[in-house]
């Protein structure tokens, strides 16, 4: 099989960035970082030896085996008053985080179906993209639903649908979103009001992304370099290594680390689209394609945001 190399030169940078930046931050994490990327190598190389039809063909199959291990999820005992992982004794397995590749497979296989365009098989594809999200709403995972039901829309709105049918969705969307608020945890809604308004309550609902602004701030240019940023060493900044490793690693590499970082995602997507519309004769590929950009690109985008406020 043959792979793009500068697709493979992207995806190395950036594990590299994420290794040098958590070097500074969390070096005791670094060894158990790098079994995990080893991990991913060692997945990615299994799968791409997988016949892609075995996969298109059983996807309801996968798609219920995934659902199950949500709902088995629900049940495991509460860390940090969330249900999100399955304890397998030597890690922690974060079902939402492991079927987003899955779940973007099983959707394309779904959307490119000869029968899309049936009634059925319309309702039974949204409820596919429900489902997962409910139940990873209720962990609860407010963010990584967002990013399933994000993916699912832009999907849907490629594969072929008339653009009529999209806007009505997005419409009955929207006009659920007042009903919708209300379901929301008291936590959620200051985190939707903080992002929206930075500047609500520096020392409560937006510290976190103050903190960040303070720390991408103080990396001026170059940056304070590696392991001196104060932000993340005196733990001002919240979640350092983790939520807001973006605004940690702009306080260590500044801002020509920051730009070229996100030129690399650049290259990544541009790659990416490339591929895509060389796919375009082939549903399913496209689909599948369509989906990671999007799952990709919303992920960058709202955690480099959030970073940003």
């Amino acid at each position: 099989m043959r792979y793009d190399v500068w697709y493979v030169l992207a995806v190395i940078l950036l594990n590299v960035f994420g290794i040098f930046n958590l070097l500074g931050l969390r070096p005791d994490l670094v060894a158990t970082t790098l079994v995990f990327q080893l991990a991913g190598i060692v997945l990615f190389i299994l799968f791409s030896r997988i016949k892609v039809e075995l996969l298109e063909h059983n996807y309801k199959i996968i798609f219920l085996f995934f659902t199950a291990l949500l709902v088995v999820t629900m049940f495991t005992p509460s860390i940090r008053g969330s249900h999100r992982w399955i304890d397998l004794g030597f890690f922690q397995l974060q079902t939402s985080e492991f079927f987003k590749p899955f779940f973007i497979l099983c959707i394309a296989a779904a959307l490119s179906a000869s029968n899309r365009f049936s009634r059925i098989k319309v309702f039974s594809v949204i409820a596919m993209m429900i489902v997962p999200s409910f139940l990873i709403f209720v962990q609860p995972d407010l963010g990584t639903a967002i990013v399933y039901v994000a993916t699912f829309a832009l999907m849907f709105y490629f594969s072929g649908f008339s653009s009529r049918l999209a806007v009505y969705i997005g419409l009955a969307i929207a006009a659920i979103m007042p009903v919708f608020w209300h379901f929301l945890r008291p936590y959620q809604q200051a985190r939707i009001l903080g992002f929206l308004n930075p500047d609500l309550d520096p020392r409560g609902i937006t510290y976190n992304i103050t903190q960040a602004i303070i720390a991408i701030g103080s990396g001026g240019l170059l940056g304070k370099g590696l392991g001196l940023g104060l932000q993340s060493q005196y733990r001002f900044l919240p979640e350092f290594h983790t939520d807001f490793a973006f605004a940690a690693f702009i306080e260590q590499f500044g801002f020509v680390g920051g730009m070229f970082l996100i030129l690399i995602y650049m290259l990544l997507f541009y790659r990416l689209i490339k591929k895509m519309f060389e796919s375009k004769h082939n549903g399913f590929k496209f689909l599948f394609l369509v989906g990671t950009i999007g799952m990709l690109f919303v992920e960058a985008v709202v955690n480099i945001g959030m970073n940003l406020a």
